[in-house]
């Protein structure tokens, strides 16, 4: 009798995930099943590219897992009860249950509005590709000297101004930041964003929050208002709701809490990676949502999931970073190293080569979905008198002692 597992979510981190499993695992043993609502792999990391009208080169899931051993069932998960180990999903054949024996939760996030009035009615995001797309047809459709505000100066609201005004120097481009124009930045850094900004006619308003968002306008926490015509919100991530609506044990923000193989420390059947994950990074500080995180945790999740089928000895991941890798338009970028616990360095790389550098890895994190292992692999049978995990709502296994599942150091990706 097959094992049967379930990915749900073909982001960066479930995508990968699947892969992995399917080069880790023999096909006489598992039955993989990845289940996404949309056909396509989306590149979220390129989000800002396709909103300003640039193609993205199609990505059908399909294709990329055709041949894997992985089976693809293009639907919208509805439900997930962990108690009786079922996935509820609907597609465009009906609606339908899934039963599993391993749950690997990627639904991944999607944009948060933070609650502010007006901004899920007013305004767009570039979390998802629908919303990209609707932002596309918003901008092509403003003539020149129309006024444009991206809220939010972090990563994705950084990416997003310096592409929209690279892309329609005629629009007046306005960025409002909470805080300091790359306060996170290196001194570096922030000298360089803000020689690109000012190079690029972005208006910045540093130190001012929004409070409200209107059709031709935004408002200010100091009782001002800014016009704009197309609002951009990019103010940070909230992570899929169905998790909360489960038994599994998530934090406020409803991240599944997983322990450091990434399996669920209330159901050891479920494990959960990307952004619907609580990871505790170097400091133990919780890893960020993003494609840096997302990755490494499937690869943790998916070895994890293989060794204790196989019998083998469990490896453990480094989570750590090394950078942040920022486009600022299509010729300028910004390569700002980092600590373990994501502090910027003094070092930093800036220009056209910071460009090229971002695109690499842009174009390296596609291709690692595709080739989720390098080299050849052997899959490895299922080790038959394995005993099950128990029921559903069983208390997780307590860590192992010393020599017994001890660090080791990373698989090879």
């Amino acid at each position: 009798m097959q094992h049967r597992i379930i990915v749900l979510g073909a982001g960066y981190a479930g995508a990968v995930a699947a892969g992995r499993l399917a080069r880790r695992l023999h096909r006489e043993d598992v039955a993989i099943t990845l289940v996404n609502a949309e056909p396509d792999f989306v590149e979220r990391v390129r989000m800002h590219q396709l909103a300003v009208g640039q193609e993205l080169s199609p990505r059908p899931l399909d294709e990329m897992f055709a041949g894997s051993g992985v089976r693809l069932r293009i639907a919208r998960v509805t439900r997930v009860d962990v108690e009786r180990r079922t996935v509820s999903v609907l597609a465009a054949d009906g609606t339908e249950e899934l039963s599993y024996d391993t749950l690997v939760y990627a639904l991944g996030s999607g944009w948060n509005d933070q609650g502010v009035p007006g901004a899920a009615e007013h305004a767009h995001q570039i979390a998802s590709r629908p919303g990209a797309l609707r932002l596309r047809e918003r901008l092509a459709g403003l003539p020149a000297g129309q006024p444009v505000v991206v809220v939010g100066a972090g990563l994705t609201g950084v990416e997003a101004a310096t592409e929209i005004a690279e892309a329609r120097p005629d629009l007046d481009v306005a960025l409002a930041a909470r805080s300091g124009l790359g306060d996170w930045l290196s001194p570096k850094g922030r000298r360089h964003l803000r020689k690109v900004v000012d190079g690029l006619g972005i208006t910045v308003h540093e130190h001012t929050a929004v409070t409200a968002v209107g059709a031709d306008h935004v408002v200010t926490a100091d009782g001002g208002s800014l016009p704009s015509a197309a609002t951009l919100w990019t103010t940070g991530f909230a992570v899929h709701p169905i998790a909360r609506a489960t038994a599994l044990e998530t934090d406020d923000a409803g991240r599944v809490a997983v322990d450091r193989t990434l399996r669920s420390l209330s159901h050891p059947d479920v494990y959960a990676i990307g952004d619907a994950a609580l990871v505790q990074g170097p400091g133990d500080k919780p890893l960020r949502m993003s494609c840096a995180s997302g990755v490494p945790t499937a690869w943790q999740a998916a070895d994890a999931i293989a060794a204790r089928l196989t019998g083998g000895k469990i490896p453990t991941v480094s989570m750590r970073y090394f950078n942040q890798c920022v486009s600022l338009g299509r010729r300028e970028g910004l390569i700002q190293y980092v600590t373990a616990d994501d502090r910027a360095t003094d070092r930093a790389l800036t220009g056209r080569f910071a460009a090229r550098y971002k695109e690499l890895i842009c174009k390296g994190a596609a291709w690692g979905v595709a080739h989720p292992v390098l080299g050849p692999s052997k899959r490895r049978r299922i080790t038959r008198d394995l005993p099950r995990t128990g029921p559903a709502n069983a208390p997780a296994a307590p860590a192992a002692p010393a020599g017994t599942d001890a660090p080791t150091p990373a698989p090879t990706p």
